[in-house]
């Protein structure tokens, strides 16, 4: 059986997009069909494979895949691509709870709700101070933890493109300080409404871009009191603008862009 999909990318973080909601998957989209997708040479290649079905309390129900075949909670680069797709203002149910989505052009605002920042809520393997967390790997040290549907630490560096992340993030993401794995961020503060940011995925590794990460960075920037309430977040694929709200919520806004449209036969991976 053939099965339909649509290849997007918010800032060049790219997704197969599969829409389930009225015609069922002909099989289960385990670890390994997800990784065999989503391999860049013999599949269609992405970084996260999107999954949307049915939901009786949201427009619809959208799943998250890592490209390493990990399910996960959030994805704010996906959200604004899906709401793209969707045509309308809509709200999203996720595992990290129901967003919000207002396309607008080749733009979308996303309302990713509510940050965490409790220890038990990133969540950690044990109770610390999440805002300086007095710990370090090498060079990167005293991050700040906050959940934002999905979990984040985030350094401060003075240039953050002289960082190691591609040896120092899977090294931190796998530290048994954070039980369900974590996403890293590292940023430089340019001014008080600009940052740098580079990103170490979660199951997917070093990433153009990555909207939760934008999200999570600009909020403990603003709670260590070094930037305004509303900042660009300039990552390797172009600008994010985050808001942080007098109500707590935080609204992503930036554009996502369908590349193609296609099938497979779902037996070649499945």
């Amino acid at each position: 059986m053939r099965v339909s999909f649509v290849k997007m990318h918010g800032l060049g973080n790219d997704f197969i997009v599969l829409d389930a909601r009225e015609t069922a998957l002909p099989g289960v989209l385990d670890n390994a069909a997800v990784r065999a997708l989503a391999d860049r040479r013999e599949g269609i290649g992405c970084d996260q494979l999107i999954l949307l079905e049915s939901d009786e309390a949201a427009d619809c129900r959208m799943r998250i895949f890592n490209q390493d075949g990990g399910e996960v909670e959030a994805c704010g680069n996906a959200s604004r691509a899906v709401g793209l797709l969707l045509g309308k203002p809509a709200r999203i149910a996720t595992a990290g709870g129901i967003i919000e989505t207002r396309p607008d052009g080749d733009a979308c605002s996303v309302d990713m709700g509510v940050p965490r920042f409790g220890w038990d809520a990133i969540p950690l393997a044990y109770a610390m101070d999440t805002l300086t967390m007095p710990l370090g790997w090498e060079e990167l040290e005293q991050p700040a933890a906050v959940n934002v549907g999905n979990p984040h630490v985030v350094f401060f560096v003075e240039d953050n493109d002289a960082t190691r992340l591609d040896t120092l993030g899977p090294i931190i993401e796998q530290d048994e300080l954070f039980p369900e794995r974590v996403n890293v961020n590292v940023a430089t503060v340019e001014n008080r409404s600009t940052i740098r940011l580079r990103v170490w995925e979660r199951g997917a590794g070093l990433t153009r871009a990555c909207g939760t990460g934008a999200c999570a960075t600009a909020v403990a920037a603003m709670r260590r009191g070094l930037t305004e309430r509303e900042v660009t977040v300039h990552l390797p694929g172009g600008p994010l603008t985050i808001l942080w709200d007098e109500d707590e919520r935080i609204t992503m806004s930036g554009p996502a862009t369908e590349s193609f449209r296609g099938s497979f036969e779902w037996s070649d991976y499945a």
